[in-house]
């Protein structure tokens, strides 16, 4: 809990208030939300977990993994923006690193755009740069960003 916000397991039923919050908080021009049958999908995979940050009833904050054999993802991560710079995404992250590496996973693996404000945050909770997918975004304007590929180490303390 950061103040008064509580984190829990969100499930298929947490969906609309996931998707409404990927609206506010992603950058519509590049065209990182996910659609609903993309989640419903992911959802349904097994090593794949939602939790989510609430403050009351709402949901102000959620992370999507997923875990492989002994590789997880962070696949999505989104902060409401008036709740931005309160600790929530840093906090969804160690709970996303713990349970990862409580079901046998070594490494946490995400990407981000290159010049996604984000990738200081990433680098600021442990995660190093692994790679670059060159012109990987393609932004609704026909911006194009490469992708970074970070990882994290959950071996070390």
């Amino acid at each position: 809990m950061i103040g008064d916000v509580h984190f829990a397991r969100g499930s298929l039923a947490d969906l609309d208030a996931v998707d409404a919050l990927m609206v506010a908080a992603f950058d519509a021009e590049y065209g990182e939300a996910w659609t609903r049958a993309q989640l419903d999908t992911v959802l349904a995979l097994p090593g794949v977990w939602l939790t989510l940050a609430r403050l009351g009833r709402r949901v102000v904050g959620f992370s999507l993994h997923r875990i492989v054999l002994d590789e997880a993802e962070l696949l999505l991560l989104a902060i409401a923006p008036e709740m931005r710079r309160r600790g929530i995404a840093r906090a969804l992250i160690e709970r996303g690193c713990a349970e990862a590496k409580s079901t046998g996973a070594r490494r946490l693996h995400l990407e981000v755009r290159d010049g996604n404000p984000a990738a200081a945050l990433y680098q600021a909770a442990g995660f190093t740069q692994a790679g670059r997918r060159r012109e990987y975004y393609r932004g609704i304007g026909g911006q194009i960003s490469d992708a970074l590929t970070l990882s994290r180490d959950l071996t070390r303390p």
